[in-house]
């Protein structure tokens, strides 16, 4: 699907402040990266300054997340509850990262620029971080085996949605996988992990 020229810079830009930071960006490396004379001022017909395209890239990036969220959510409810458990938690958990990588260059914008502007972090901890750890507590509580525990899921959730983000953050700034596990070893400790939370009674119907 061809872009539009403000799809475009909102790309573009993400990636290089990504790369180069957004305070070593310039205006001029944006218009030629999307394409644009550099330094003909083609950027002001969309934005008012490099910090309304950051803006910009921010937002739709979190309302982006909040309708895969829901979709996500909408399908995963579909599956037959007579898959087993493993397996929809490990599809859960790959869901995560998949999100997680999706977004590795506005994660590596968020934990290096954006406490100049927290106004952008509220945007992305409320429309993009928060989202994901609901849709992991909403997941648990919606799933049968689990309707007997009696557990802090907002915290669960923050606990494996935290271990899935920072798998992928590693991963990003280290460049190779927190402990050397890779994916596979990492969905499965993940998996065990919370399987560890369902009730005694379920915990005995699957052995």
């Amino acid at each position: 699907m061809t872009r539009s020229t403000r799809e475009r810079i909102i790309d573009e830009a993400l990636r290089l402040f990504a790369e180069r930071g957004y305070s070593a960006t310039s205006v001029a490396e944006i218009e030629a990266a999307s394409g644009l004379s550099p330094g003909a001022g083609g950027l002001y017909r969309h934005f008012k300054s490099k910090y309304e395209v950051l803006a910009a890239a921010m937002n739709e990036h979190a309302a982006r997340t909040r309708t895969q969220i829901a979709e996500t959510l909408t399908e995963m409810s579909a599956v037959d509850p007579s898959v087993d458990i493993e397996e929809r938690l490990a599809h859960l958990c790959k869901a995560g990262l998949a999100k997680v990588r999706e977004e590795s260059e506005l994660t590596r914008v968020f934990f290096r620029d954006l406490s100049q502007f927290p106004e952008l972090v509220a945007i992305v901890r409320e429309g993009l971080l928060q989202p994901m750890f609901d849709a992991i507590t909403t997941w648990f509580r919606a799933q049968p085996e689990y309707a007997g525990a009696d557990l802090d899921w907002p915290g669960i959730g923050a606990v494996l949605g935290g271990a899935v983000v920072h798998y992928r953050l590693f991963q990003e700034i280290v460049g190779e996988p927190p402990g050397r596990a890779e994916r596979d070893r990492f969905v499965a400790s993940w998996v065990r992990l919370a399987l560890g939370l369902l009730p005694r009674p379920a915990v005995q119907a699957i052995g």
